[in-house]
């Protein structure tokens, strides 16, 4: 069961926050992807459930309920986590995420590194940067983002007239949304047209306000190796500047398709905490 609440932050914004609750050996703040609401993922509840995982997330702002913040940047997400853990008395935990969900993930773990314990990221967005960041890129994607880099006027601008492009997904990733990860549309479908789809892709298109190297948890990396929405050369960028970040290429995936492996993610997750837990007590 997810509960949701609203929190209001020390400057009078609102946090649209989702809590699984309950006894938990392990939180996960679960961070959304472009554009989403932020309830956790609905296939993996049953499977959280199992390993005693904690779900807690929020709509970034600009989406949902959660009040609208212009110019925010990436690395904000460490301020929005660092928020709602204090406030449900959370010391430490894990992050996960999808797409740039994963990006702000990464940056939480960068900014505030005493309290993560792990993290798993699926699909990342890299850094912004001149090196081929959009090589590989299908024709829509490239174009929404390049929009974004020329500004705020030029992305909406953009939005505006966009259409879908169907080539921006596989046949596995078409799969996925009509089967295993058919859950997306309830978090898409109301949050299209939200300020935070403008809003992100302007962040990811600006400095992160922190450095991936600055990452000292355990980081996992999965990326589809057929990803025509952010290709998997972000994932390989980000493996050779994280320390000693496992990076997991899937054959055949593509954007929504990789979400497929998110279980194993999960599984690996907890086992980093019972990992650290072990090492603390002494167990064998």
């Amino acid at each position: 069961m997810v509960t949701e609440t609203d929190l209001t932050l020390p400057d009078g914004r609102t946090l649209h926050v989702y809590d699984t609750g309950g006894p938990t050996r392990l939180t996960v703040f679960w961070h959304h992807g472009t554009p989403n609401l932020g309830a956790p993922p609905g296939p993996l509840l049953p499977l959280a459930e199992r390993l005693g995982v904690r779900w807690v997330s929020y709509d970034r702002p600009g989406y949902g309920r959660s009040t609208h913040l212009p110019d925010r940047r990436v690395g904000n997400a460490a301020e929005c986590v660092a928020a709602v853990a204090d406030a449900l008395g959370i010391d430490r935990f894990a992050v996960m995420g999808h797409s740039g969900g994963s990006s702000h993930a990464l940056a939480a773990a960068a900014l505030v590194p005493g309290r993560v314990k792990a993290v798993a990221s699926l699909a990342a967005v890299a850094p912004f940067g001149d090196d081929g960041w959009f090589d590989g890129m299908a024709a829509a994607s490239a174009a929404s983002l390049r929009a974004a880099a020329e500004g705020r006027a030029a992305k909406e601008k953009h939005e505006a007239a966009a259409q879908f492009d169907p080539e921006v997904f596989t046949k596995a990733d078409f799969a996925a949304l009509t089967g295993s990860w058919s859950w997306l549309d309830e978090v898409v479908q109301p949050a299209l047209g939200a300020a935070g789809l403008v809003d992100d892709d302007l962040a990811y298109v600006a400095p992160w306000g922190c450095d991936p190297a600055a990452i000292t948890a355990p980081t996992l990396l999965v990326h589809g190796a057929d990803d025509r929405m952010v290709p998997a050369t972000h994932s390989r960028w980000l493996a050779k500047r994280i320390p000693g970040a496992e990076l997991r290429l899937t054959p055949g995936d593509g954007h929504i398709s990789v979400l497929d492996h998110s279980a194993d993610a999960l599984t690996w997750l907890a086992a980093q905490d019972s990992n650290a837990s072990d090492a603390t007590t002494g167990a064998r």
